[in-house]
């Protein structure tokens, strides 16, 4: 059942991944689509998976299919590192460190955002009462 859940996800993070990779193409060889995807998928997993673990009780495989079978569908290393690669054998340096120090620094920037915001969320909805 678990990998089910996965793979239903992750059939749904993938066109979500590729259409928007379509819509937001490349600028000048920045891969602005690639950054924006993982970015995003940084804040939701880390927010997702703060507000799950503290505040809403779902369904395991739920969780499994949203968090690990979407997300993870969703966002891409993989492409970031070949992007990445194609950007040095283009002797486009500067561009390809850019997007290396964005791309790591504001995933984990994103992910603290995200897992803030959930916290936050959790707050609001007890009335702001400290955890």
């Amino acid at each position: 059942m678990n990998l089910l859940a996965i793979g239903i996800g992750g059939f749904f993070g993938a066109i979500l991944r590729y259409s928007v990779g379509k819509w937001i193409p490349a600028t000048n060889g920045f891969p602005v689509g690639t950054l924006l995807i993982n970015l995003a998928g940084c804040l939701f997993l880390a927010w997702f998976f703060t507000i799950t673990a503290k505040r809403w009780m779902i369904n395991p495989q739920l969780k499994l299919a949203i968090g690990t079978g979407f997300t993870g569908a969703f966002t891409t290393f993989s492409t970031f590192s070949v992007e990445t690669l194609n950007l040095i054998e283009h002797q486009q340096f500067f561009i390809a460190l850019i997007y290396l120090l964005l791309s790591v620094g504001g995933g984990i920037g994103f992910a603290i955002i995200g897992a803030k915001l959930a916290t936050f969320n959790i707050q609001q909805s007890k009335g702001g009462a400290e955890e």
